[in-house]
């Protein structure tokens, strides 16, 4: 009779493992709300309560070469902004440049010298865990945060860059946005004006070897000219070698009149004299004529072949300026070929209504993930307390 449990004990025994049971279901939902509950609730009231609502504002670009347009075949909005008709990947790549300025150091450097950047996320109205916080915070700090409220992303598929600004006014969104893309507007046009610098620097030195030596070579032909107080020394030549020719015509012609009429008439005579006369003047002449030719230092023949010889400088110097202003204009032109024009697509909006944060969306991920890991956990002590017994 003794091992007989009486109804009475088997009651008590029940309602004590009831009561057993019931004590530990409190304490796993005291568990259960200290680290699931509690938590969702107190992010709940951070973001529904405290957290400051945030402005998005967006806007979209796109670097293409000022070649793109010659390659570019048909009307299509792709083909005119100078993608996906050859050549992707080199302006992917030039994309992807200002997409890493915009993002770097020096566009916060900028941002904070030009647009006031820091002041714009130290608001009163700013909640402290948004803010920027310190009255000069480091660079490293303003970059980290700068890159949370601001994205530049490239979409490879089109090579459209889109440029997203996060700020707590509507005003401050747009204006970020509007300076980035300025930003970026003067990057390309620095990059633009170092391509053109380093591709026209050695045609650019060649064209002016050129000019300067055809410049001295005018200078000394201006010289020359007025040392011999002759304009023109060639026609000059010319002209004394035409009248060296006429004289020297008429003096045969003198000279074969007064042998003809040595037969005739007395030499005595007043006509022979007279045409004898004019024989040795013409011998005279022509004796004057030639040695202004060809003797002494500044005869014309000397000066004449120092003038030539300047003409010929002259002529070659000028097909080599020639040529290197052709070799110039040609760089140029392929400079111009590879310059960057930064066209925009979508121009920055300013916001109206606030996008972030993602309240709802942040606090049920919070639970979710919480409660799912306080099921694995749940089931890894279960399991340990099972192997224990």
């Amino acid at each position: 009779m003794d091992g007989i449990i009486k109804p009475a004990d088997q009651n008590r025994y029940e309602a004590r493992q009831t009561s057993i049971a019931l004590l530990r279901r409190l304490y796993g939902l005291r568990y259960f709300l200290a680290l699931v509950v509690l938590p969702t609730v107190l992010v709940a009231i951070y973001y529904y309560v405290i957290a400051s609502d945030q402005y998005e504002s967006s806007a979209d670009f796109v670097v293409r070469k000022g070649d793109s347009q010659g390659r570019s075949s048909g009307g299509s909005t792709a083909a005119l902004l100078g993608f996906g008709v050859g050549g992707g990947g080199s302006q992917q790549t030039d994309a992807l440049i200002i997409q890493d300025y915009l993002l770097s150091h020096d566009a916060v450097a900028k941002l904070r010298t030009e647009d006031a950047f820091v002041q714009r996320f130290q608001r009163p109205h700013i909640d402290f865990l948004s803010a920027l916080w310190g009255g000069a915070p480091a660079p490293e700090t303003v970059l980290k945060y700068y890159r949370k409220h601001v994205d530049v992303e490239q979409n490879v598929e089109d090579g459209i860059t889109d440029v997203r600004v996060r700020a707590f006014t509507p005003e401050d969104a747009h204006a970020i946005a509007e300076k980035l893309l300025q930003m970026g507007e003067q990057r390309v046009n620095q990059i633009n004006e170092r391509t053109m610098r380093g591709q026209l620097s050695a045609a650019k030195s060649q064209l002016k070897s050129a000019e300067e030596d055809l410049a001295a070579l005018q200078a000394q032909l201006t010289n020359f000219r007025r040392t011999k107080g002759d304009i023109d020394p060639a026609g000059t030549g010319k002209a004394q070698i035409g009248m060296v020719a006429d004289l020297t015509g008429n003096l045969t012609a003198a000279r074969a009149r007064l042998d003809a009429i040595k037969g005739f008439i007395s030499r005595s005579s007043p006509q022979y004299q007279a045409v004898e006369a004019q024989v040795r003047a013409l011998e005279a002449q022509v004796a004057s004529q030639n040695a202004k030719l060809v003797s002494g230092g500044n005869n014309i023949a000397t000066g004449l072949g120092k003038y030539e010889d300047l003409l010929i400088r002259q002529e070659f110097a000028g097909k080599r300026y020639a040529a290197a202003a052709a070799a110039y204009e040609d760089a140029r032109a392929q400079a111009l070929k590879q310059q960057l024009y930064l066209v925009r697509v979508v121009d920055p909006n300013i916001p109206v209504k606030s996008q972030f944060p993602e309240r709802g969306r942040v606090v049920l991920t919070v639970f979710f993930s919480l409660l799912l890991a306080y099921g694995i956990g749940w089931m890894l002590l279960a399991g340990v307390k099972e192997h224990s017994l």
